[in-house]
């Protein structure tokens, strides 16, 4: 099982091992602050597709299309894969800081996770 949840929000007992699934640390956050197994950050996507992406919504199709791209690629398919496996023995949340709960690299990720 694969959950989402802001990092801003409270941890939840359902959540199994957190993952934090962004390039950049979020804004406000203490390290200590934060309950994750680990920091993803390269399973993220690419500096240059977030900052063209910029979190404008009319963008969203395009920024869904090239993150799946590099989703496949030789840096992050291996973290991919093994998100996936943990997925499949156990919870697992993926953690993001975007405000926007419908239009995130979080939810991205957790579908192509989800496919087989």
């Amino acid at each position: 099982m694969i959950h989402l949840r802001r990092v801003y929000d409270p941890p939840q007992p359902s959540d199994g091992e957190c993952y934090l699934v962004e390039r950049l640390w979020p804004r406000g956050m203490k390290k200590e602050e934060v309950r994750i197994a680990a920091w993803l950050k390269d399973v993220a996507p690419s500096a240059e597709l977030r900052k063209w992406y910029s979190h404008d919504v009319e963008r969203w199709p395009e920024f869904q299309r090239r993150y799946r791209a590099e989703l496949q690629d030789e840096i992050h398919r291996p973290l991919v894969d093994e998100l996936r496996r943990k997925a499949r023995s156990h919870a697992i949340t993926l953690v993001y800081a975007a405000k926007d709960e419908q239009h995130n690299s979080a939810l991205i990720l957790k579908q192509v996770l989800e496919r087989k």
